[in-house]
């Protein structure tokens, strides 16, 4: 078979049809034929709000809920605004660099914020 489909989680060629789903029997995802066939436009590569927004670099963001602030017993309240942010690429997912005002400078989770 030299038109098998093949797996897009693991690259498996067992892949089967099951009426209108795809299925890995090795890694069990399974995916739409018609999303296969269709080439979709990838979502563009960013830095996304709590809401789906796209994050840049000197945004205005407000926290969407009460974060505990990590070694001290000061917490930032829902609804600070936060001006000037900065992206980084972060491995803990603390991918906002900023300064809150009565705190000072910390790193925030881009899924706790909205754009302002």
């Amino acid at each position: 078979m030299t038109d098998a489909i093949r797996c897009p989680k693991c690259n498996s060629e067992h892949a089967y049809q099951d009426r209108d789903l795809w299925v890995c029997p090795e890694c069990a995802h399974e995916w739409s034929a018609a999303a296969d066939s269709a080439a979709e436009a990838p979502e563009p590569a960013g830095v996304r709000d709590a809401n789906g927004n796209v994050l840049a670099d000197g945004d205005s963001v407000i926290v969407v809920k009460d974060l505990k602030v990590k070694g001290s017993s000061s917490v930032v309240k829902g609804g600070t605004k936060v001006r000037g942010i900065r992206l980084q690429d972060a491995t803990d997912g603390h991918n906002i660099a900023c300064r809150i005002d009565g705190i000072g400078a910390m790193n925030l989770k881009s899924e706790f914020v909205r754009k302002a």
